[in-house]
């Protein structure tokens, strides 16, 4: 039997005030992540497909239109196209690959983003976003992560900022650890100083704000690593500003920079326009950020060092804008990580 909308009024007239605040923000969060993700899915389509059709699986332009599949976008019945590689004769869709990919609740990625931007833990994101488990949210998490790593960053241009900072090797969540007792909440390394049992993040970032933050291995910074992580981004044009470590001083040379240094001392924070303290107050803040997850593993630390890469781009700032775009392009790049792909993956040393 049909209900009529008169009568769903009726009931709704009878809640008290608390029950119909409840219902208020059910139907408000509803309604916003249907039309939020229809958007989205409709801008990843048109940004994938801007110079054709491309089939994920061989790279053929060869591609028709193939009928379409119904998927679930808000409760709502919403039909998408599907595609045909005329190469290879498989089919695909605008999500396939992607972080999206097989994802059974649409709908619930927009609250999703908005507990990553907040930077919620995995168990208070599940209680945030209803129905879904803290392990599915933990293999989300790291399939948009993952794309998001993609991203290209621009060359950088003129002053240069960079430095090390240090991370304790962790293995978090591995069940059998050997060669030393789990550590509790983080932990503390043994021995002190720069050690095997640190591991070393550097930062670059110009004066644009253009940044890079990536893990070049445990112990020291070599200068080997640093061409590797970021010399595609600079050339004899930039000028650098670093700590007083010998190895920023020995790859400038190389490259033919200019290199302004700073000792930890503090003694001497700044030359004119040259100072390494746009990446220390990185620093500083990503440390913070980070300390809310009591330790994070070594293998998932680039992940999450792109986290707040993202977050900084975009202030910490939670609004429709910023959500949609945070689906969009963790969504424009190929992914192949599976949960046990996730689960079974080692840090490089």
């Amino acid at each position: 039997m049909a209900v009529r909308a008169t009568d769903i009024i009726k009931e709704i007239q009878k809640l008290n005030p608390a029950e119909k605040q409840r219902l208020r923000a059910f139907l408000i969060d509803a309604l916003t992540a249907s039309s939020s993700t229809g958007n989205a899915l409709q801008e990843i389509s048109e940004r994938k497909n801007k110079q054709g059709y491309t089939c994920p699986h061989c790279q053929s332009k060869h591609v028709v239109r193939f009928g379409k599949y119904t998927t679930l976008v808000g409760g709502d019945e919403v039909k998408k196209q599907r595609y045909r590689c005329k190469s290879c004769t498989t089919t695909f869709t605008d999500l396939t690959n992607t972080a999206l990919y097989r994802t059974r609740r649409l709908n619930k990625w927009v609250k999703f983003i908005e507990c990553m931007i907040d930077g919620y833990s995995l168990r208070k994101s599940a209680e945030m976003v209803k129905g879904v488990t803290h392990v599915t949210l933990f293999y989300w998490r790291h399939k948009l992560l993952s794309a998001l790593k993609q991203i290209e960053i621009a060359d950088f241009q003129g002053i240069v900022e960079m430095d090390e900072t240090y991370f304790l090797y962790s293995e978090k969540g591995q069940k059998k650890i050997v060669g030393r007792k789990p550590r509790k909440r983080g932990g503390t390394a043994k021995k002190r100083g720069i050690s095997k049992e640190q591991v070393c993040v550097l930062v670059a970032r110009d004066r644009d704000k253009n940044t890079i933050s990536t893990t070049l291995g445990v112990g020291r910074i070599k200068k080997e690593q640093l061409d590797k992580a970021i010399g595609q981004k600079l050339s004899s044009q930039n000028v650098l500003c670093t700590d007083s470590w010998r190895a920023f001083r020995t790859y400038a040379t190389d490259k033919g920079m200019t290199i302004y240094q700073f000792k930890s001392d503090g003694k001497v924070r700044t030359k004119g326009l040259y100072h390494i303290q746009n990446v220390n107050s990185y620093h500083s803040r990503l440390k913070g950020w980070i300390q809310r997850f009591n330790g994070v593993a070594t293998k998932y630390l680039d992940n999450y060092l792109t986290w707040f890469q993202v977050l900084e781009s975009i202030q910490h700032q939670l609004n429709e804008v910023t959500v949609n775009d945070m689906i969009i392009k963790g969504n424009l790049f190929p992914i192949i990580e599976t949960y046990d792909k996730l689960r079974l993956s080692k840090f490089k040393k």
